[in-house]
């Protein structure tokens, strides 16, 4: 039985799946396992029972990664979970820059006392009128579960779709419709589509990568959108390409002071995963890898360590060894394991970074002295024995 801990309230969500040693607590003490949502722990102390955390959402940068990762603790995340939430709200952000229904409701509340605000409508209609998105050319840069869904939902509305990701995972090539065109250069991109959305990570090569050299490329009548991050844009490049007309829209659910009021700026206050399902697909899918993380070892959608995955044990015990990545490690654990006259029957070791994740799978029960001289080894974090 394990002790699990939340850091947020997470509405809707069976959070009994753990349980009944759930609680909702303001700090770690005593926890094994913590699901988070939006709660800083920068600031919190990461207790030695700490085994795991897991973030309902895509983002962590509330969580203390390598703080997490030098103590033995394996962060999680949920990507794709809000995926089908942030898809639907890019298309309404192209819609809503368009056509100018925005304007039009405000301009209803504005006349809402008008008797004739009827027959005013039909002569008012004109100054809002826009274009349709069937035909035109959008533009898709990031390929994850999100781009692909943005992609394929795309080429059903009658558009036609570029898609560029040179990272793009097998799993993602297999999902993406046969309709989408790849395209090598993201400059093409830039210089055909008449919408662009952007579904990347934010990392040190991204930041800014819709700069004021990529606003240049696109025609005045392009519409930027970006349901990922701000700084994916270098957005006083933006409001000032906006202002001079040189692009028609630019849409972001980031708000801040440089978009928000700004001229052609259509701003959301981060809504992408704000629906009653994302908050429940995020939920369930953390607890689901907190619990295979605890009751099997296995690794899946973390951000710190490599993914690992050996299945359940059918063997008398497992081992779960946390590690630097160095080499050397593999060795030193079978010859403990072999002067204690334990056969490994199965085991796997991967990296990830300055990290990595051994499970053996082992014929007799790993006894206290054979944990104690495995955690003694140097650049080992971490040993436990999940079986």
């Amino acid at each position: 039985m394990f002790n699990y801990t939340c850091l947020n309230p997470i509405a809707g969500v069976g959070l009994d799946l753990f349980s009944d040693d759930y609680k909702k607590v303001d700090d770690l003490a005593g926890a094994d396992a913590a699901l988070v949502r939006s709660a800083a722990m920068h600031d919190l102390d990461l207790p030695d029972s700490l085994l795991a955390v897991a973030r309902a959402g895509a983002g962590v940068n509330n969580i203390p990664l390598d703080k997490c990762a030098d103590k033995g603790i394996v962060v999680f995340n949920t990507p794709g979970a809000n995926a089908n939430g942030v898809k639907e709200l890019v298309f309404a952000g192209m819609l809503y820059a368009s056509r100018d229904i925005v304007g039009g409701i405000d301009w209803c509340l504005a006349n809402q006392n008008d008797d004739n605000i009827a027959k005013t409508a039909e002569k008012q209609k004109k100054n809002f009128a826009g274009t349709e998105i069937s035909g035109k050319k959008l533009g898709v840069i990031g390929l994850g579960a999100i781009g692909v869904l943005v992609a394929n939902a795309a080429t059903h509305m009658g558009m036609e779709v570029y898609g560029y990701d040179p990272y793009i995972s097998v799993n993602a090539a297999w999902n993406l419709s046969r309709s989408v065109k790849h395209i090598s250069n993201v400059e093409d991109i830039y210089k055909e589509c008449d919408y662009i959305t952007i579904h990347v990570p934010l990392l040190d090569s991204t930041r800014k990568m819709i700069d004021a050299n990529a606003i240049t490329m696109m025609k005045p009548t392009a519409i930027v959108l970006n349901f990922a991050r701000d700084l994916l844009v270098d957005e006083e490049a933006m409001v000032d390409a906006l202002a001079a007309g040189k692009i028609k829209k630019y849409v972001s659910d980031f708000p801040n002071t440089t978009t928000v009021g700004a001229k052609g700026c259509i701003v959301t206050p981060h809504l992408g995963a704000s629906t009653a399902e994302s908050e429940d697909n995020c939920a369930i899918m953390a607890v689901r890898e907190i619990r295979d993380y605890m009751e099997n070892g296995n690794i899946t959608h973390s951000v710190n360590y490599p993914d690992c995955n050996m299945g359940a044990c059918t063997t008398a015990g497992r081992v779960a060894i946390l590690h630097k990545n160095v080499k050397g490690m593999i060795g030193q654990y079978t010859t403990v394991l072999g002067e204690a006259d334990i056969n490994v029957s199965d085991m796997t070791n991967k990296a990830k970074g300055d990290y990595a994740y051994a499970l053996i799978d082992v014929d007799s029960q790993i006894t206290d002295d054979v944990l104690k001289k495995l955690q003694a080894i140097d650049d080992v974090l971490r040993v436990r024995v999940v079986k």
